[in-house]
């Protein structure tokens, strides 16, 4: 034993715990100068160089580009059958050579405004940079995140066929996007500049543009970051070629279930050897029926509702579909087959809304045609709304979803969520991140988000209480949304940022107008979308810029960006819906065309008729014929407490932790309008390379899974886009379809009985009668 180890063992016990004290002290203060959050102290790096320019010629060409095309693309597949969403990590990954290329190729002659006092800049002011990068990539997330008011317009559009005014519904897609921002601007010092406000999902971004050789998240281990050079190995390839060899083969691919052979892309071959049963395809659909054998060869139909399975850890994947059999092979067959609310009356899947007899409920008769507003005698001729066992079970695990989601984190996290909420109010000592950017770079004036506040808020009212009213909400309705949008920031933001949970407040949007304003459906959407959009928009701003804090990019030029960006998206996105609204017959008819059936669109407009129209106290309340529903609130709200309880009686049962109940509950929510083809397809994918490869292949999966997934996603975009271009743009609509041949869409491949009822005397049309 050498000298200083027996002076160690030897020493006096009160200056031993002195001197460990003493250690124990000094490492926390290390700690909080850097982060006082372990991952952020693993990943982020700790120096800045503000020399870099940010806001170039280069942010701006890419980024909107990136951003045009992303939203484009996103609207374009969101009315497609089984809905694509590109992810910004394609444009992250395309847009670095391309930037290289240009600090390669431009001219760096500074260029003069014309007209002005010496205003100008340079095409190429030095070598592509990460600050440039993140700003483009700040620009195409813009781009992907899509703007939930479109709902609106294709609703009252293509599924109510009534016009709406094109200005009215511009100014509510702008003002719902643009509205959270300015009160974004008053959490920034409590969500963005304290340390304890940490933004998990930024780690990986912030991992991937600059490489820290100390990752401690097993899901960064091993990566090799954009802007660290990467050598090719001898007979390999790098992480950008193989995006592009990947992007070609998922390009090249998707010509075979989008046009030659569709019956790939959610084959059941029972409903290829029973085409005259009813109960075998209703076992066997993967769109209308249990999807029992159903499996689909395309990446559309494994990404268009979960999103990439590739993105989603393992453990969260065996939650979904531990969720998924449970719901739809347990509690929906016992609804149905037990014939609970007259379930076998409506077809075994499905999310649109019946009368009492089975047939498609009589909407029109529903709405005052001159008022477009509830009509209580017609209501009271057609009778109330029936739905099918799936669809009332979907909105009652949606109930138990939102009370499980507290009790999960009240039980999991609430110690730490409480720590750390506590920290950012009492400690205002700042970490390292923050005193470099208070060092280096000017803070965004508080009054330009009072500016944008105010003009938004003026510009919600011209939407709503103009053009003669059409959008049917009051002032106070615009106010009471702004109110509920405000109030739940905070405490949902908190949440996301410590946790990376992020309950929706759609369904309780929902119901405060359905009760204190019922009758009105566009008053209901559009409260929901003021009172739910604008608090996600505020969320995903404070992220962005926790993700620039983090990357210590200027706070002005990250404000500018995401003003700019989402403005041009919201456009792009509103004029391509409307564009396609315009010119694609039958869109949103899965009758008549079943390519453009608008899945997310018709599950919104069952949703306001529901809410809308009818009102939650004729649904779910005591005139309702749901309100037995309403107890899968308090089913939700105890039942993370069995999974505490036992992962604290057996704490070395690691894998009780990993149980989560509002991921189990939650996970089937995309269904409607997901079908069991996506989720088993989706699932078996997802476990294929989150569990058995990442297990056996680390080293492969950490480099290649996610540039694998965005090369898989945009081959498919562009594919699709060209092949709608060039077949119907040049060939007619009738030939987008393809050749037809029994590997076509027909009535084997649609699986048509499944959405037949069972009950003897229905008559729907094209069913056998029982």
């Amino acid at each position: 034993m050498s000298g200083p180890e027996i002076d160690t063992v030897f020493s006096g016990d009160g200056e031993s715990k002195a001197g460990e004290e003493k250690k124990n002290q000094e490492k926390a203060d290390d700690d909080l100068e850097n982060s006082p959050i372990e991952e952020v102290r693993l990943t982020v790096p700790i120096t800045d160089d503000p020399t870099l320019p940010a806001l170039t010629f280069r942010t701006w060409t890419l980024g909107l580009t990136s951003c045009l095309v992303l939203a484009f693309l996103n609207q374009f597949f969101g009315y497609r059958q089984n809905p694509l969403v590109v992810p910004p990590l394609a444009a992250q990954l395309v847009t670095l050579p391309l930037g290289r290329l240009m600090a390669a190729k431009l001219p760096k002659k500074k260029v003069k405004f014309p007209g002005t006092a010496g205003w100008e800049f340079s095409m190429n002011p030095g070598p592509f940079n990460v600050k440039e990068h993140v700003l483009i990539t700040i620009l195409a997330n813009s781009g992907a995140n899509g703007v939930y008011a479109v709902h609106i317009v294709t609703m009252m559009r293509a599924l109510y066929h009534r016009s709406i005014h094109p200005l009215a519904a511009f100014l509510l897609s702008q003002t719902t996007q643009l509205l959270g921002y300015g009160w974004a601007g008053m959490f920034r010092k409590f969500m963005v500049d304290s340390p304890y406000m940490w933004w998990p999902p930024n780690l990986i971004q912030v991992a991937l543009f600059r490489f820290s050789p100390f990752l401690g998240l097993s899901l960064l281990r091993n990566c090799r970051a954009l802007h660290e050079k990467e050598v090719r190995k001898r007979g390999g390839t790098t992480r950008l070629q193989f995006f592009f060899i990947v992007f070609a083969i998922s390009f090249a691919y998707y010509i075979v279930p989008n046009y030659l052979f569709p019956f790939v892309s959610a084959f059941s071959i029972g409903c290829v050897i029973w085409k005259g049963s009813v109960f075998a395809q209703q076992l066997t659909s993967g769109y209308r029926g249990l999807g029992i054998g159903a499996f689909g060869l395309d990446w559309a139909t494994i990404s268009s509702y979960l999103g990439t399975p590739i993105a989603t850890p393992g453990h969260a994947i065996l939650n979904v579909m531990a969720g998924f059999v449970l719901f739809l092979y347990v509690l929906v067959p016992i609804a149905y087959w037990t014939d609970s609310y007259h379930a076998k009356r409506f077809p075994l899947i499905s999310s649109g809304v019946f009368d009492g007899a089975g047939h498609k409920y009589d909407t029109a008769t529903v709405i005052n045609p001159k008022t477009f507003q509830f009509n209580p005698q017609g209501y009271a001729k057609v009778g109330p709304i029936h739905l099918s066992p799936f669809f009332v079970l979907s909105y009652g695990l949606n109930f138990a979803t939102l009370a499980a989601i507290f009790t999960h984190i009240v039980l999991f996290h609430g110690r730490s969520l409480w720590d750390q909420t506590t920290q950012a109010v009492k400690n205002q000592k700042m970490d390292v991140h923050t005193r470099l950017m208070r060092k280096n770079y000017e803070r965004v004036p508080e009054w330009w988000f009072g500016v944008l506040l105010l003009i938004t808020i003026a510009l919600a009212f011209a939407a709503c209480l103009g053009f003669g009213g059409q959008l049917q909400l009051p002032w106070w309705g615009i106010l009471l949304a702004c109110a509920v949008s405000f109030a739940f920031t905070l405490p949902i933001g908190i949440l996301t940022a410590t946790t990376n949970v992020q309950p929706g407040l759609n369904i309780i949007t929902e119901m405060i107008i359905g009760y204190t304003y019922p009758g009105r459906p566009l008053a209901n959407v559009s409260f929901k979308t003021y009172g739910y959009v604008t608090m996600m928009q505020a969320i995903y701003f404070l992220s962005d810029f926790k993700l620039g804090h983090y990357m210590k990019i200027p706070p002005k030029s990250m404000f500018v960006v995401q003003l700019v960006g989402t403005v041009v998206a919201t456009s792009v996105y509103f004029g391509t819906s409307w564009w396609l609204l315009s010119t694609i017959p039958n869109i949103c008819d899965s009758e008549k065309n079943p390519l453009w059936d608008c899945p997310n669109d018709n599950v919104f407009y069952s949703a306001s008729i529901i809410w809308g129209v009818v009102g939650p106290v004729r649904m779910f309340g005591r005139l309702g014929l749901y309100s037995k529903q309403n107890w899968w609130f308090l089913a939700g709200l105890l039942a993370p407490i069995p999974v505490w309880v036992s992962s604290r009686v057996f704490p070395e049962k690691k894998w009780i932790k990993l149980i989560n109940v509002p991921v189990i509950l939650g996970g089937v929510l995309m269904m409607p309008p997901a079908g069991a083809v996506n989720y088993w397809s989706w699932g078996v994918v997802g476990i294929l390379f989150n569990v058995v490869i990442y297990k056996r292949y680390k080293k492969w999966w950490s480099q290649h899974t996610y540039v694998m997934s965005a090369g898989l996603d945009t081959g498919v975009a562009f594919s699709a886009v060209l092949a709608y271009f060039a077949l119907q743009t040049w060939l007619g609509p009738n030939d987008e379809y393809g050749p037809i041949w029994w590997g076509q869409v027909d009535g084997s491949y649609n699986c048509d009985l499944a959405k037949c009822p069972t009950a003897p005397g229905v008559v729907v049309n094209g069913c056998p009668v029982v």
